[in-house]
């Protein structure tokens, strides 16, 4: 009788220490992060997270404290922007927490975000990493944006209070200083869908060079105290011009310009986010203790790689 009690006591925490190892495994098992821009905008979608993010019991670990907030671009949205760097922030260990934000006009409605007033997009911003505060217990957050997105969040951070809730802003082609509307133009042209929505654009008429709003978001300054900034920024970028309108100055900035870096990487403002050279910046941003150096391969133009 004791012996078959004993058998099955062993059986069973044998199969739960499996179990738990199985599930320890799944956990952990990276996720495929591919660097095409063509395949992220296969996913474009009104409502769908891209891999990796959003889970909002994961906690930070010691290593990585503070989860990442990703921030998409204009006409875009947390899923067509973010298919390569999600799922390689969450392989290296991250929380990675997405938003769509800025929708206007019925633009949400079919996955064409980050049209609406700057203001109110920033808002938004603000409500969302409050809510990945209470949920994660982090006393602060990152923030990688693309285009608006990294132009964005430096509103909520001097106007918005944000400043005391963010420790680094990482901007992928950011629209800091604006663009001509010729940009805006082009990014709409490459962007399927979005070209009729330039009439009901807000945001765009915001990223003029020259906008008030622009004018008001750099009056003073292009940074505040107590935040870490890193600029990534192609020479080939067609949507913010002059591209070295991205770039900010003031201290703990770190602007870096992606042809000085690689000659072989021709990528521009679309493929940013799907360019295995910036997305290694990002983690050495990020990071800075623990520097990653990419490989100098070829990235091509609007596809990444």
């Amino acid at each position: 009788m004791w012996r078959w009690l004993i058998g099955v006591m062993v059986a069973t925490l044998w199969g739960c220490a499996a179990s738990s190892a199985a599930a320890a495994a799944a956990a952990t098992t990276p996720l495929p992060v591919i660097y095409n821009s063509a395949y992220g905008f296969a996913h474009a979608s009104p409502t769908a997270s891209p891999p990796g993010a959003n889970n909002w019991s994961c906690k930070p670990s010691a290593a990585h404290p503070r989860p990442v907030v990703l921030v998409h671009g204009t006409f875009e949205n947390m899923a067509d922007n973010w298919q390569a760097l999600s799922p390689l922030l969450y392989d290296n260990g991250y929380c990675v927490f997405a938003l769509n934000y800025g929708a206007y006009a019925g633009s949400g409605s079919v996955g064409i975000d980050a049209t609406g007033p700057i203001e109110d997009s920033a808002s938004q911003l603000s409500a969302f990493v409050r809510k990945v505060l209470a949920a994660t217990g982090a006393r602060q957050v990152d923030i990688v944006g693309h285009s608006q997105g990294g132009m964005m969040p430096r509103y909520y951070l001097k106007f918005l209070g944000g400043a005391t809730y963010v420790h680094t802003l990482v901007g992928l082609a950011p629209s800091n200083h604006g663009t001509t509307l010729d940009g805006i133009f082009t990014l709409a042209a490459d962007i399927p869908g979005s070209s009729a929505l330039l009439t009901d654009c807000p945001a765009c008429q915001e990223q003029d060079a020259g906008s008030a709003f622009l004018t008001k978001l750099n009056a003073g300054g292009d940074t505040v105290p107590g935040v870490d900034y890193t600029v990534i920024e192609s020479e080939n970028d067609e949507v913010v011009t002059p591209y070295e309108s991205a770039f900010l100055s003031g201290p703990e900035v770190t602007n870096i310009d992606l042809q000085k870096q690689c000659s072989l990487d021709q990528g521009e403002h679309l493929s940013m986010a799907y360019d295995h050279i910036a997305d290694a910046d990002v983690l050495t941003a990020l990071d800075p203790a623990h520097p990653v150096t990419p490989a100098c391969t070829p990235v091509a133009p609007v596809i990444g790689g």
